[in-house]
C-alpha cells in the first residue's frame, strides 16, 4: 500500500505522542520525507548530518552493555569501604599497581623498624659493623646488617620466604623476632587477599558476557496476524550457557533542552521462540507481542520517526563450564529499531549422504574359504 507524503504528514500531525512532534514539526516533516511507501525505517548517521538533526538525550546503555550513567561522589559516600570489591572490578594496570604499591609499603615499614632496632642497639657504629664485630665480640640484633637497604632486604626475605642467606637474626633483641612475627602473619594475610582478588578477576564472567551478541537493529514485523518487537541474540562460544532468560525495559524520555522531566521505565514480556530456556544451541530470536497491555501498542510506524524512547535488553544465563551467572545488555533507541523488516534464519544443515552405507553392492554369500 502506498502512502503519500502528505498523509504520512497528518498521520504525524495527529498520531505522534511524543514532546518533540508537537513542538518541532520541521524535524517531523525532515524525517518523514525518508519514509518509503510501504516500509518504514530510521535514518543514516549520514543523514542525521547532512540535515543537522541530533537526538536531544545520549542513550542509557551503551552498545557494548556499559551503563551512560555517571553517579557524583559526595563526601559522606564511603567509596573505599569495600576496597576488595574495588581493586576486582577496576582495571588490571590499577590492580597490579597497587599490589606493586602495598608490597612496596610493607617491605619499607618492616625494614624502617629492623632499622630503629638495630639503630637503638648500636649495631651501625664503626666498631660494631660485621667487618668489625670478630674483634669487639659485638653480638647484633641481625647479622650481616650495614644500614637501611640492608634492613630493606631482609625485610623482603622474610615476606617472601626464600631461606636467610648471610642476614639472619639474633637472640641479642627480642623486639626483632616479634616485629619478624608480625610481618610473617600480616604477609600471609596480604598474600591471600591478593590471590582471593586475582581469583575473582580471572574468573569473573565480564569477559563471558562479551562473547554474546546482540542484532544491531531490532524490528517490529506481524507474525500470527499480531505486530512483535523482535531482536536476536547469539553466542560466539562453543560452551553452552544454560536457563537463559531475556529481559527488556522501555525508556521514555519528555525531554527539554537542558532538563530531563520526566522518565518512564517500564518492563516488557519477551519470550524466545526457538528453544527451551535451558538451551542455547543457536542463535535465538527475543519476541515481545505488542497487545493491549503493551507500552508500544499506540506506537505507529510515523511516530517511530520522531519520538524519542530506548529500549534496554538484558541476557541473563549460567555458564555451563564454570556454573557462574552471566549477565550481557545492550540497547535498541528509536534509530535502531526497523519497521516492516524480518531476521534471515541462519540454520543450514549439511547432508552427509556418504556417511553411512545406503546401498548394497553385489557380494558373494560364501566364505572366504
Amino acid at each position: 500500500m502506498l502512502f503519500s507524503q502528505k498523509k504520512v504528514m497528518k498521520k504525524v500531525k495527529k498520531q505522534c505522542f511524543c514532546s518533540e512532534c508537537s513542538n518541532d514539526l520541521k524535524d517531523c516533516a525532515d524525517l518523514t520525507s525518508l519514509v518509503q511507501p510501504g516500509v518504514y525505517h530510521p535514518k543514516s548517521s549520514k543523514m542525521m548530518r547532512s540535515k543537522n538533526i541530533r537526538r536531544k538525550y545520549l542513550r542509557a546503555v551503551f552498545k557494548s552493555g556499559e551503563f551512560n550513567i555517571y553517579r557524583t561522589i559526595t563526601k559522606n559516600l564511603k567509596v573505599f569501604s569495600n576496597y576488595f570489591f574495588l581493586l576486582v572490578e577496576t582495571r588490571w594496570r590499577w590492580t597490579l599497581l597497587n599490589f606493586f604499591i602495598a608490597f612496596t609499603c610493607i617491605w619499607l615499614f618492616f625494614a624502617a623498624i629492623y632499622w630503629i632496632i638495630s639503630y637503638n642497639h648500636g649495631d651501625f657504629s664503626d666498631n660494631h659493623l660485621p667487618p668489625n664485630q670478630n674483634t669487639s665480640s659485638f653480638i647484633p640484633c641481625i647479622n650481616n646488617v650495614y644500614g637501611f637497604t640492608s634492613t630493606f632486604l631482609f625485610s623482603i626475605e622474610v615476606h617472601t620466604t626464600v631461606a636467610y642467606g648471610r642476614r639472619s637474626i639474633t637472640l641479642e633483641c627480642p623486639e626483632t623476632i616479634i616485629a619478624m612475627c608480625l610481618q610473617c602473619i600480616l604477609s600471609s594475610i596480604f598474600q591471600a587477599i591478593m590471590v582471593g582478588i586475582l581469583f575473582a578477576k580471572l574468573t569473573r564472567p565480564r569477559g563471558r558476557a562479551q562473547t554474546i551478541l546482540f542484532s544491531k537493529h531490532a524490528v517490529i514485523n506481524t507474525r500470527n496476524d499480531k505486530f512483535c518487537l523482535i531482536f536476536r541474540v547469539g553466542d560466539m562460544r562453543k560452551s553452552r550457557i544454560l536457563n537463559i532468560k531475556p529481559k527488556a525495559y522501555i525508556i521514555r524520555l519528555n525531554a527539554d533542552d537542558n532538563e530531563v522531566e520526566n522518565l518512564e521505565q517500564t518492563e516488557l514480556n519477551v519470550e524466545t521462540d526457538e528453544c527451551e530456556s535451558t538451551f542455547f544451541l543457536w542463535p535465538v530470536t527475543a519476541v515481545h507481542i505488542i497487545d493491549e497491555k503493551s507500552p508500544l501498542y499506540k506506537l505507529s510506524a510515523a511516530d517511530l520517526l520522531c519520538c524519542k524512547l530506548e529500549i534496554v535488553v538484558v541476557f541473563e544465563g549460567i555458564i555451563e563450564s564454570t556454573g557462574q551467572p552471566v549477565q550481557a545488555r545492550s540497547s535498541f533507541t528509536e534509530y535502531d529499531i526497523l519497521w516492516g523488516h524480518r531476521f534471515v534464519s541462519m540454520l543450514d544443515y549439511k547432508l552427509l549422504p556418504y556417511f553411512h552405507p545406503r546401498f548394497l553392492p553385489p557380494t558373494q554369500n560364501d566364505s572366504v574359504l
